[in-house]
């Protein structure tokens, strides 16, 4: 079998958040299976890009994907980040739009960070 994916890491990475913008670096990193050091260069990458907001929660972070913001893509329309994770995610729930007056996913759709951990519990 090829070793090979539709989707980037920073794809599925943006993915991981939009399920849990609480997720630790080292619960991204095993949720794809790429290292710690991998997950933070890809954060930090689309930190720089524009399409993550890292904000710190205590001694946690907690990231806000700018949902509004258009894909650097090839093409005749760019779709927004939102509504390429609205398609992968399989549903609109919890992706705010402009016209929303709101430019950010902030809700949890469940996942592997969606619990209580020795870094005490999740927001709300």
């Amino acid at each position: 079998m090829t070793d090979w994916g539709f989707l980037t890491t920073h794809a599925r990475v943006l993915v991981c958040i939009a399920h849990d913008p609480g997720a630790r670096l080292r619960d991204i990193a095993a949720t794809l299976g790429i290292t710690e050091r991998r997950a933070h260069g890809i954060i930090t990458d689309l930190a720089e890009a524009g399409y993550v907001v890292k904000q710190k929660d205590g001694r946690r972070n907690r990231y806000q994907i700018q949902a509004h913001l258009p894909l650097a893509e090839r093409g005749t329309r760019e779709p927004a980040v939102g509504e390429v994770l609205a398609v992968l995610l399989g549903n609109t729930a919890g992706l705010a739009s402009p016209a929303d007056g709101a430019d950010v996913i902030t809700t949890r759709a469940g996942g592997p960070g969606d619990r209580e951990d020795d870094d005490g519990p999740l927001g709300p």
